[in-house]
């Protein structure tokens, strides 16, 4: 018997995103497949610490913008 995993509805960089109810933005950056030691996270207008990542839970309706720096000259 299969169970149903509830999601929550938040915008990601101006695009809708469905996340499963009780990710963090530890575990949103891990299924982005994202780098976090080269990346600045705004939730909500505010910037998360990176050592908050684990702790920050999202909730729906989350608005997030996340600037990925890229190395090069």
């Amino acid at each position: 018997m299969s169970q149903t995993t509830e999601q929550i509805s938040l915008s990601v960089n101006g695009e809708a995103l469905q996340v499963p109810t009780g990710t963090t933005l530890a575990g949103l950056v891990t299924i982005m497949e994202l780098d976090t030691r080269k990346l600045a996270v705004e939730r909500n207008l505010e910037i998360v610490p990176r050592s908050q990542y684990a702790a920050t839970l999202l909730a729906a309706g989350d608005t997030l913008e996340i600037v990925h720096f890229v190395g090069g000259g």
